[in-house]
């Protein structure tokens, strides 16, 4: 959880990633050897922080003459015990930022700025972050070292850029934090479903970076489909921790606060005819959030944004997503072949949630003995636990005798 403001402000020093990523580890080995003897500190996060610090400073003392490079880093180089605590919601760690701006800086290939990002500001595991973006776990870690390797050779600065320069990288970032929020509502490992500090963290940047650009469209949409997400939060879970559908859920439970804040960023976000892919998601969230239940939710117009997102941002995922829609909109039998034509897309074979949403239209079709192996296959391949014992849960209620769940979105 701390590791990406560590990591930030040992950069802010060492101006190297690789470095300061490293730093961070002997930071925990630190913490490790330390506090079994004298306790956890009451702020564990800031001592790491604080112990990073100092061990960057030392770095740095060792290499140059001490005196030219506070020249350089300023009163970024001040010892004191602990940094500020942070943050409310509505702040921001410049930090984090700079870390954010500069793995998505230009020089890097879009793959490897995704993949170094999620590695260093969402604390993800090379597996995880493999698993977030479909690719096998040995091009990710090719991808991170390459990247760390790129930016200390060309120089790349640590800072948030202006102008021009911002703008051509704020696609990336859009992108990173939507990745990261993510994996924080649909943990790919653990025992839980959600992670709600990458949630929370990748909502606090979506909504710093669209005051950043009050005027791109889809950075307000980014902060629109966020929000919207988040609303369901308390909902998706239920008092034992298990996943609840969407069919399921108690639409009570929804943050209207976030629904509000939701609806007001997607009216910023301009002109319906010339919606971007984040902010096509957003009118789909926003279509749940509007229906009073899972029965009068709008599927037939939720279908027709799916349509149009997978011409805007073609994916398997998206026409995953479609099937599901039309499954509502016009019956589980229309939706089945499109289900079985991304069979072969290679790119779904270990993604659970194609075996697991041709379950459900298996199920609603009464053709019980295939739904339960496929909710066997989807529970195989997932490694949240939280899931899997919810895909095993539909298994045996497809069981002859068994009581049948409602399918989810």
């Amino acid at each position: 959880m701390e590791s990406p403001r560590i990591v930030a402000t040992a950069a802010r020093i060492v101006r190297d990633l690789g470095i300061a990523e490293e730093i961070a580890q002997d930071a925990l080995v630190a913490a490790l050897e330390e506090w079994p003897r004298t306790g956890v500190p009451e702020r564990p996060g800031a001592w790491l922080t604080a112990t990073a610090k100092h061990r960057a400073v030392d770095l740095v003392r060792r290499r140059e003459t001490y005196a030219r490079k506070l020249a350089e880093v300023g009163r970024a180089l001040t010892e004191e015990s602990y940094d500020p605590e942070p943050f409310g919601p509505g702040d921001i760690d410049d930090d984090v930022l700079r870390l954010i701006f500069t793995a998505c800086h230009p020089v890097l290939s879009a793959g490897a700025r995704v993949a170094l990002t999620l590695r260093l500001v969402g604390g993800l595991r090379t597996d995880e972050v493999a698993r977030a973006l479909l690719v096998p776990e040995a091009t990710v870690a090719a991808r991170i070292t390459r990247a760390k390797r790129t930016l200390a050779k060309a120089g790349v600065e640590f800072e948030v850029p202006y102008g021009e320069e911002r703008a051509a990288r704020l696609g990336s970032v859009l992108e990173v934090v939507y990745l990261i929020f993510n994996e924080g509502y649909a943990a790919t490992s653990g025992d839980d479903l959600l992670r709600p500090g990458l949630c929370e963290d990748g909502l606090r940047l979506a909504r710093v970076l669209a005051a950043l650009a009050p005027g791109e469209g889809e950075a307000q949409g980014l902060v629109a489909l966020l929000e919207l997400q988040a609303s369901r939060t308390a909902a998706r879970t239920g008092p034992d921790g298990r996943p609840v559908l969407l069919a399921d859920q108690d639409r009570r439970r929804w943050d209207r606060l976030l629904v509000r804040r939701g609806f007001a960023a997607l009216e910023r976000a301009g002109d319906p005819r010339g919606y971007g892919p984040y902010t096509l998601q957003a009118a789909i969230a926003a279509c749940h959030a509007r229906a009073a239940s899972y029965e009068e939710t709008d599927w037939a117009l939720i279908a027709a944004l799916y349509g149009r997102l997978g011409t805007v941002a073609p994916s398997p995922v998206v026409e995953l997503n479609r099937a599901v829609a039309v499954s509502r909109a016009e019956g589980p039998a229309a939706a089945l072949p499109l289900v079985d034509a991304l069979a072969a897309d290679p790119s779904l074979a270990r993604y659970h949630l194609l075996p697991s949403v041709r379950g459900d239209l298996l199920a609603r079709l009464g053709r019980a003995a295939e739904a339960r192996a496929e909710f066997v296959r989807a529970a195989d391949l997932t490694r949240n636990a939280s899931e899997r014992a919810l895909l095993l849960g539909r298994a045996r209620a497809a069981e002859p005798g068994g009581r049948r769940l409602p399918g989810g979105s």
